[in-house]
């Protein structure tokens, strides 16, 4: 059975002084995540990723389509207990303390009186947040708050949970916690379903990513298949010339570093530069495949170019 289902759902919204404009806020979109994925939702800004999430928590409706969660139409109200859900900008009232807010959420779930205070000791301890149980929330930092965020989307133990960029507001040694968290929830057989900027952290956690861009899903699998769509490049590294001019029309990237000269350009090119530097009695030093990422694509499908600017010094090829 799959964890969420949507087909052609779709989400418009009215804008303008008379409100007679319609904009698209997601396109018909149709999608499948499997029960124990973890799977990345991925987009810039407005891409509508936060509009697919409420449609699917029924904090919205949709314009077209239809959506499921666990099975369940999205407007049944029973399913409700069996999804955590973290905001991407959560909001508590900052006089309460963890302990009493975990609490309350818990209380709203369902959650039974005689394990209420185990489930909430216990989703605190996950999140790094226990010696902090009786500090009122607006002593935190955001990160602080962001951890006591996942906290209450696991509090009563869901068997989906949702998470809108969950490592928002978290320093390094926060985020590793939150990804070793989201693969020992994994582990347990819960199914994770999360948006994010951080695309280094999509690629280590998912199963399959999807890749949204102004509403419209522009690509979805397994990473390491959609990667290997991209083209990939080579790094040559020499001694020598550092200017080039058959390579620079190539449009190779070089940066130099003292005599050493690195240069990256598409992988389909290598024997014309090899030819290019033992024409020009260049001393080459290493031929090494440079292996395409999940940004390269995400880029890709997005339409914008990496940013071809680095550390070092950049010469004329």
């Amino acid at each position: 059975m799959a964890a969420i289902e949507t087909r052609d759902l779709e989400k418009s919204y009215k804008t303008g002084f008379f409100r007679n404009k319609t904009k698209p806020g997601l396109k018909p979109l149709t999608l499948s995540v499997e029960e124990g994925e973890i799977f990345g939702y991925l987009g810039p800004n407005g891409a509508g990723k936060t509009t697919t999430i409420k449609l699917l928590l029924g904090l919205a409706f949709p314009s077209a389509g239809s959506a499921s969660v666990l099975g369940h139409d999205v407007r049944d109200i029973s399913i409700k207990r069996q999804i955590g859900f973290l905001p991407e900008q959560p909001y508590f009232y900052d006089h309460l303390t963890p302990l009493e807010l975990l609490d309350y959420y818990a209380r709203l779930s369902g959650v039974a009186s005689d394990v209420r205070r185990r489930a909430v000791e216990r989703a605190l301890s996950r999140v790094g947040m226990s010696e902090h149980g009786r500090t009122q929330l607006r002593k935190f930092s955001k990160g602080m708050v962001q951890r006591v965020g996942i906290a209450q989307a696991i509090v009563h133990d869901p068997k989906l949970i949702i998470l809108d960029e969950p490592m928002s507001g978290l320093d390094p040694i926060g985020r590793r916690q939150v990804r070793d968290l989201v693969q020992e929830l994994n582990d347990e057989g819960k199914t994770i379903f999360f948006s994010t900027h951080i695309l280094s952290d999509a690629e280590t956690l998912c199963d399959r990513v999807a890749v949204l861009n102004r509403g419209e899903l522009r690509g979805i699998g397994v990473v390491a298949d959609l990667v290997c769509q991209v083209s990939g490049d080579v790094e040559l590294v020499w001694s020598g010339p550092q200017a080039i001019p058959d390579l620079s029309a190539m449009g190779a990237r070089c940066h130099a570093t003292g005599e050493v000269v690195r240069a990256i350009l598409p992988e389909r090119q290598l024997d014309q530069a090899l030819e290019a530097l033992r024409s020009n009695r260049a001393r080459l030093t290493s031929v090494t495949p440079v292996r395409a990422t999940l940004e390269d694509y995400f880029l890709s499908q997005i339409g914008q170019a990496p940013d071809q600017q680095s550390a070092g010094k950049e010469v004329r090829a």
